[in-house]
């Protein structure tokens, strides 16, 4: 069985500890290789790395660290289909997801930065007969990122490349459960000439390799994305070490439908919107507001389409969904299904697990589920699942669907779908998101900011968001004469 190897000083070596972890197959529900379990021992090694490697690295114009940046662009590109391949055997979502969304959008995030770097301006303050200011941004040294298991190398590259482009040697840990195509990179890193050093990719288990990042006093800042309860956990240790942190944690997100909206321009995308990627992004719209004029119509259309979805293995080409990440996360989800059945919700179509054929009669396969009925400031309303459960609910008014849209704790996304345009302006700037669509779902433009507020977490990835996050700000004054 095959043993991945973390990449550290420009190598791929074997934990020190020589202490695995089983890495399964959602789809099989089978382990198929072994990852390090790696230490606080691993994490050094790699701190030692990056400190060696820093000096040159930042001294290194943002060309000069841009040129290799696309060389690991291409690097990935050249291996489209094999990185496609390991994200859907690691993750369990279809081929054609991964090949589509996840692999290119890590192209995209490595080539993105590499030339922002170039364009990433310094600010100058003239003050009238006094003399003037001017603004450096200097890399902040060595910083750790830690990525999680939805979107593996998408938003494992989302972070790393800013990090990288800014100046930073990087200390990053993958998410345990979807290792592989964090491995396959330290693959195309050497083959594309990245110095030793710059980046390290150490796997294994939060609470031992992720922890040690945390709490290491020479990694000066902190940018993770998981869940709350993590992002609390690294709030209350890194804050007092005065790391800078950014933290892009959970969603409950709200997708608003008003009767005047494009019918089937709407359906077609709150399917997607809904249940893409098996429900684990966490951008979803897991809770649909319909004004009630078109309730029973939209209940009816998207019950009939969602209750037909292909749930396949990944490799199927025509598979519209694939497996749950793990069998843990698969039982957490249908312990909502019931939960939402306690709270008085009927469930419309769905929530079973499915059994599919051998080789996959193990695999952590879920029905779409869609519930009605729930009160929405209910558990089932409240908690982020991060599965493929949505619920709906009625409205009359502007002013109802504001209160329940921006009832919970979170406020990552929403989406809103009108036609009117003031009140498509009206209701986004009202709704306690960081992202607002109108009229779409999950578009991106790598310029602009992501992230959320209250528990969804702190700070901002993307463009030069990214980009001041990963540096520090020196004002420097001239006197005149």
């Amino acid at each position: 069985m095959e043993k991945l190897r973390n990449y550290i000083d420009g190598q791929l070596i074997a934990p020190k500890a020589s202490k695995y972890i089983d890495n399964y197959e959602p789809a099989t529900g089978k382990v198929y290789s072994l990852i390090p379990d790696s230490d606080e021992t691993d994490i050094e090694l790699a701190v030692q790395a990056a400190e060696r490697a820093f000096p040159k690295w930042a001294g290194l114009s943002g060309e000069a660290r841009g040129k290799i940046m696309q060389k690991v662009a291409d690097g990935i590109e050249a291996r489209m289909q094999e990185f496609a391949e390991a994200e859907a055997k690691d993750n369990g979502k279809p081929v054609s997801l991964a090949s589509h969304v996840d692999i290119p959008r890590a192209v995209s995030n490595f080539s993105f930065f590499a030339t922002a770097i170039r364009h990433f301006a310094n600010e100058s303050h003239y003050m009238e007969g006094v003399g003037f200011n001017y603004t450096t941004r200097k890399p902040i040294g060595i910083v750790g990122c830690i990525s999680p298991w939805n979107l593996p190398l998408y938003l494992f590259s989302w972070k790393i490349a800013p990090a990288l482009a800014a100046g930073n040697c990087v200390v990053a840990k993958p998410s345990e459960i979807t290792p592989y195509t964090a491995y396959l990179l330290s693959e195309v890193c050497i083959e594309a000439g990245m110095p030793a050093g710059v980046l390290n990719i150490v796997h294994g288990l939060g609470t031992s390799a992720g922890d040690a990042i945390v709490k290491h006093k020479k990694i000066k800042a902190i940018s993770f994305t998981g869940g709350t309860k993590t992002g609390e956990y690294i709030a209350r240790t890194a804050a007092p070490m005065f790391k800078k942190l950014s933290l892009e944690l959970g969603g409950k997100n709200p997708n608003i439908i008003f009767a005047d909206c494009d019918f089937d321009d709407m359906l077609k995308t709150t399917i997607r919107s809904s249940f893409a990627n098996q429900g684990q992004i966490c951008l979803c719209g897991s809770r649909i507001f319909i004004e009630r004029p078109i309730y029973e119509k939209f209940k009816e259309a998207f019950v009939a389409k969602i209750s037909k979805t292909n749930v396949s293995f990944p490799q199927d080409p025509n598979a519209q969904m694939g497996a749950v990440v793990s069998k843990p996360h698969m039982e957490k989800v249908l312990s909502y299904v019931e939960l939402a059945k306690e709270e008085g919700g009927t469930i419309l179509t769905g929530g079973k697990q499915i059994h599919l054929p051998a080789p996959h009669d193990q695999g952590y396969y879920l029905e779409p589920t869609i519930i009605e009925g729930l009160a929405y400031d209910c558990r089932t309303n409240q908690e982020e699942i991060f599965g493929p459960v949505v619920t709906i609910t009625p409205f009359d008014t502007e002013e109802e669907v504001l209160m329940m849209a921006n009832s919970t704790s979170y406020g990552l996304s929403a989406t809103v779908w009108t036609q009117h345009l003031s009140r498509a302006h009206r209701v986004a700037d009202r709704l306690d998101a960081g992202l607002v669509w109108i009229n779409d779902w999950l578009v991106r433009d790598l310029r602009t900011a992501f992230g959320g507020v209250k528990a969804s977490g702190v700070g901002r990835e993307g463009g030069w968001e990214a980009l001041r996050f990963f540096t520090e700000p020196k004002n420097i004054f001239v006197k005149n004469g």
